[in-house]
C-alpha cells in the first residue's frame, strides 16, 4: 500500500484543516497556521507510515501549529497612537561640562578633529593624518595648536 500524492492530501484534507485553524485562532489568522500545517506536513510526509491516518495526524500538525502562531501574535508588538516620552539611554556628554565642548567647537576642524582622534580616540599622529588628509607633522601641529588652543579657551581651576 502506498500514500497517495501529497496533493490529493491536500485536497482533500485542506478544508478540515483550515476548520481546525479557525477554532483555535480566529478567521484572521488560520491561513497563516493552515500553511504552515502544510509546509511541515509536506517535509514530514516520505516519512509517514502507509497505515498512518493522515486525518488525524494533519490535525496533530494543525494543532501545533495554530498553536505556534498564536504565541507569536501575543509576542508580537502592538501599534501605539501615539508613543510615550522617554528619556535618552544615552546621555549626552555636552551636559557634563558644557564649557569644555563650546571649547572643543570654537576650535578650526582640523585641530579638533586631530585633538579628539589622538588624545580621545588614542590614535597615532600618522593615521590622523590619512584621516585628515595630511602629512603626520601636520596632523602633530594640529593636535598640539588644538591643545594649546584648548588650554586658553578652557582654564582648568587648580584650586
Amino acid at each position: 500500500m502506498r500514500l497517495p500524492p501529497f496533493e490529493e492530501v491536500v485536497a482533500e484534507y485542506g478544508p478540515m484543516v483550515l476548520r481546525v485553524c479557525r477554532a483555535v485562532l480566529g478567521p484572521t489568522d488560520a491561513a497563516d497556521a493552515w500553511s504552515e500545517t502544510f509546509l511541515s506536513a509536506l517535509r514530514a510526509y516520505p516519512d509517514l507510515d502507509t497505515d498512518a491516518n493522515i486525518e488525524a495526524w494533519l490535525v496533530t500538525i494543525a494543532h501545533r501549529r495554530a498553536i505556534d502562531v498564536g504565541r507569536a501574535l501575543t509576542r508580537a508588538p502592538v501599534p501605539a497612537e501615539t508613543l510615550p516620552e522617554r528619556p535618552s539611554a544615552a546621555p549626552d556628554p555636552a551636559d557634563y561640562d558644557p564649557d569644555l565642548w563650546a571649547a572643543l567647537k570654537a576650535l578650526p576642524p582640523k585641530q579638533r578633529q586631530a585633538v579628539a582622534y589622538h588624545y580621545l580616540a588614542g590614535l597615532p599622529h600618522a593615521e590622523i593624518a590619512e584621516l585628515l588628509g595630511n602629512s603626520t607633522d601636520a596632523a602633530r601641529r594640529a593636535a598640539a595648536d588644538g591643545l594649546k588652543t584648548l588650554r586658553k579657551l578652557y582654564p582648568k581651576d587648580e584650586t
